[in-house]
């Protein structure tokens, strides 16, 4: 294996204070760190410099985007919604009253969903 240093891996874990400024976010900078850590172990096993090259290039891209506010907190939190998930499914009375109702399936449950019969046009006329 080997380890390409890149100014990517200097620069994203300074920023992680800068990025919770900026979206005003509910989560410590050390789980910022920790999850721009976990994509670097993630693709620790990748050998192919072409390979690297396109995960540095995305890395930096990212990074750049989520600086320049160019990014909604929505973006920004599903990095840490598979944590959320592992938590709701361990503790599911302590959050029970935050949790969101079940995701529709498909198109049609989701458009049925998304009417709102109860402000019905009235003629005019």
């Amino acid at each position: 294996m080997t380890t390409i240093p890149s100014r990517l891996a200097r620069e994203a874990p300074h920023t992680a204070p800068e990025i919770v400024q900026l979206y005003a976010l509910n989560v410590p900078a050390y789980a910022i760190r920790a999850k721009v850590r976990e994509e670097y172990e993630r693709n620790r096993a990748v050998d192919d410099i072409k390979a690297l090259d396109v995960l540095l290039l995305k890395g930096y891209q990212d990074l750049q985007e989520t600086l320049n506010c160019w990014k909604m907190d929505s973006h920004v939190l599903r990095w840490f919604s598979k944590e959320e998930r592992l938590m709701l499914s361990l503790y599911p009375c302590a959050t029970r009253k935050h949790q969101l109702p079940a995701r529709p399936d498909t198109f049609l449950e989701s458009f049925y969903l998304s009417r709102d019969d109860s402000k019905e046009v009235q003629p005019t006329a």
